[in-house]
């Protein structure tokens, strides 16, 4: 599987999506901060313990793995709350490329 559309890969996350409706921007709002969190927490391990050219690949994969069900949380939530997950992506890339014309890029809060 390659070239996979950001709404592809919504349509195709959703068709795996098993949670309660009633609860479902708590749900997966949480669920996303917990993968976040494992990233974040294999990120600080990296960090702290290194690895051995042997383990490296190995290790990468699994914050791989991590960044997917970031990604497979996204696209849920987006499509939980009425969005197509391609529009999200472009519109993100639109806002980051005007802040990149006009010298914004970094520094802090959302309307710069």
């Amino acid at each position: 599987m390659s070239g996979i559309t950001g709404t592809q890969y919504q349509e195709q996350a959703c068709s795996t999506a098993i949670f309660p409706k009633e609860q479902a921007t708590a749900y997966l709002t949480l669920g996303l901060a917990g993968e976040a969190g494992e990233i974040a927490n294999k990120v600080k391990k990296f960090i702290r313990d290194g690895a051995p050219p042997d383990e490296y690949e190995a290790k990468k994969i699994k914050i791989a793995y991590e960044i997917g069900d970031v990604m497979w949380y996204c696209a849920v939530l987006a499509a939980e709350m009425g969005m197509d997950l391609g529009h999200v992506m472009e519109n993100n890339l639109r806002k980051l490329a005007d802040r990149k014309a006009r010298g914004t890029l970094s520094g802090s809060g959302d309307n710069r």
